[in-house]
């Protein structure tokens, strides 16, 4: 039987909304600053076959099994690994996965704030057209300005996440989608802009080329399972959000097309977005690169140097920001659902609070970056030698928390729950569709996560 608790939530107005919020969830700054970067150098077309293939066997089985965990569920990640193991005959224990969940989450969300905020940032700077002309130098000498500055950091900080908070403490229906239903089309129309742009201004050839030829003598062991690994990580998975979407989301929706719609549209993003920056870096000369020097000191020395660069510039910063946003609303809800049913407090106030500790936990982050720059507190430690505060959090979470969160999220659906009960939620009949699903979630997901995770720590 459908689990008929359905705890203090609301409900997504339209199946149409919550593909866009659990699209906006899943899009985020790794589509930008890595995924392009790494299919380009890893073999092009060849690189985004194996991805796709990843996608398909290892990263939308998970997205379903969290939808179906948050929608059979009905609460919050912990509680609803609480209902289903109950529901199950299995340990308690299991609410200990949702724990997993909102604890990476919080610490996620603790510093991806702070380098959103490195974006709000760079928006007037580019607006005003404060990079025209701008050499290498000068461009490295902005960031590191930046970066060196613990109160310019902590105010970009704070503001990122009012903003995050304002959001989610107006709920679901009046927070939460109002704000997709604006930023989604947004993020989708400035995207397109600048792909048009690249096309006309850059060197629209050389990029596609870096993209998509297919070059099958670098897909190494290594690189196949980073293509793995970018898969787990692109859509969001192990984080708990999804669950937390799920959780609002009407009986009849499906969650194996919802799955597929979203890691297929978060796959697009991830293309377009490479297309968009590609040819201006190689129209200019410049290397392509990854991670934070792409999009703080490469691009804009080629917006810079280009006509119009100040416009597109401002565009390409403000997509940054939207991204970011739609993926920080979704972070924060699972620990505003957990405080809401745990210490029985409103909306408002649980944001509100959530979003402060996460704030201040930030603040190591910011610190991490100037004036604990040489504090590296495992040093002793020879894989944590020379890591600050904020790469080791970035290490837990991402090396370790996460991949832990999938493995043991495909393991609870896969061998805890029923296969009656799964059959029933996902509502497909007990075929291929649904054999393939619960056979990757018993033996292929687990594995290939178990491997990245293995990789991870190597």
């Amino acid at each position: 039987m459908q689990n008929s608790n359905n705890g203090i939530h609301e409900h997504w107005s339209s199946r149409f909304v919550f593909l866009m919020a659990a699209v906006g969830a899943a899009v985020g700054l790794g589509n930008l600053w890595k995924f392009p970067y790494t299919a380009g150098v890893s073999g092009g077309a060849a690189f985004v076959i194996v991805y796709i293939g990843a996608i398909v066997v290892v990263a939308v089985p998970i997205v379903a099994a969290e939808l179906l965990i948050g929608r059979r569920g009905r609460m919050s990640p912990v509680n609803s690994f609480a209902n289903l193991a109950r529901e199950a005959g299995a340990s308690p224990a299991w609410r200990l996965v949702g724990m997993l969940n909102v604890l990476a989450v919080f610490l996620i969300l603790s510093f991806y704030s702070v380098i959103a905020g490195w974006a709000l940032a760079y928006l007037p700077k580019l607006a005003s057209g404060g990079f025209s002309g701008a050499d290498a130098d000068r461009v490295s000498s902005v960031f590191a300005d930046l970066l060196a500055s613990p109160g310019l950091l902590t105010f970009w900080h704070a503001v990122f996440m009012i903003m995050t908070v304002l959001i989610v403490s107006r709920g679901l229906q009046r927070g939460i989608e109002r704000a997709v239903r604006f930023l989604m089309p947004a993020l989708l129309v400035m995207l397109l802009l600048l792909v048009i742009y690249a096309a006309v201004a850059g060197d629209f050839g050389a990029a596609v080329a870096f993209l998509f030829k297919a070059d099958f003598s670098k897909i190494t062991p290594s690189v196949a399972l980073g293509a793995v690994g970018q898969a787990f990580f692109s859509v969001s998975v192990a984080m708990g959000l999804l669950i937390a979407y799920g959780s609002y989301l009407d009986p009849g929706a499906s969650l194996t097309r919802s799955a597929v719609l979203i890691a297929g549209a978060d796959t697009l993003v991830a293309l377009l977005a490479g297309m968009a920056i590609f040819p201006l870096v190689f129209a200019n000369g410049l290397d392509p690169a990854e991670g934070p020097g792409l999009l703080f000191v490469t691009l804009p020395i080629a917006f810079g140097q280009m006509p119009g660069g100040s416009l597109f510039g401002a565009i390409f910063f403000l997509l940054l920001i939207v991204s970011a946003l739609t993926s920080t609303i979704a972070v924060l809800e699972p620990i505003v659902a957990w405080a809401e049913e745990h210490r029985g407090w409103r909306r408002g106030p649980s944001a509100a609070i959530g979003g402060f500790l996460a704030w201040v936990t930030g603040l190591a982050t910011v610190f991490s970056f100037n004036i604990w720059k040489d504090v590296h507190p495992l040093d002793a430690l020879e894989p944590f030698a020379g890591k600050t505060v904020f790469d080791l959090i970035d290490y837990a979470t991402s090396n370790i928390m996460l991949p832990a969160g999938g493995i043991l999220i495909a393991v609870f659906t896969g061998w805890v729950m029923t296969r009656e009960s799964t059959r029933e939620e996902l509502d497909v009949p007990d075929g291929w569709v649904y054999r393939c699903w619960r056979f990757s979630l018993r033996y292929v997901a687990p594995v290939a996560v178990g491997l990245v995770l293995l990789a991870n720590l190597a």
